[in-house]
């Protein structure tokens, strides 16, 4: 046993310097963190202030994504060896392309199949919340991640039922409340 405890000792005095050299390193860039987080709380605004502007932007943002995707993938696919590898990577490039372009040329579909995936995704991890605070109950904190899973679920459910309008702001509203909490946090890091 003497082993183990030399082990864990040296485990936690690991995390120890780690946490340290994290906490210096925040430290010595503050001056970023609180103009980054300037940014993103202003950016979070804006996206609050003007959603169906900022679910657009992220849907030609994805589209860009896609499209670019498609471009390397296909070039990449010439690189593979072997028939099936080779059109197995054909195809997918040829669907990232697709996707992409149709999302540029009709960003109202699109913005109605980002919404939709982002409902199902709150779904499934307000399911899994639930899951994760029944087998919690022994510990405390379990009604917290209970009634967390009851809001994602809820949120998804919400936005689900108002398709196709809840499409023209969901996904503004939540990169906005995103940007907005990441950016207080950026701030209060930086103060810290």
């Amino acid at each position: 046993f003497a082993g183990v405890s030399a082990m864990s000792d040296a485990t936690a005095h690991s995390d120890e310097q780690l946490r340290h050299d994290l906490a210096e390193r925040v430290a010595s860039r503050r001056s970023e963190f609180l103009w980054l987080g300037i940014a993103m709380t202003v950016i979070g605004i804006l996206a609050i202030i003007f959603p169906f502007i900022a679910t657009l932007t992220v849907e030609i943002m994805i589209g860009w994504l896609l499209l670019l995707a498609g471009i390397v993938t296909l070039g990449s696919s010439f690189s593979v060896h072997g028939t099936g590898p080779f059109f197995g990577t054909l195809l997918l490039s040829l669907l990232y392309l697709g996707l992409g372009i149709y999302f540029l040329t009709h960003p109202g579909v699109g913005i109605v199949v980002l919404t939709m995936i982002v409902a199902a995704l709150l779904m499934v991890e307000g399911a899994v919340q639930l899951t994760f605070s029944f087998d919690m109950q022994s510990k405390g904190g379990w009604f917290w991640m209970l009634l967390s899973g009851l809001v994602s679920i809820a949120a998804g459910l919400l936005i689900a039922a108002g398709l196709p309008g809840t499409s023209l702001f969901a996904l503004g509203l939540l990169v906005g409340v995103s940007f907005l909490s990441t950016g207080i946090a950026f701030i209060v890091l930086s103060q810290s």
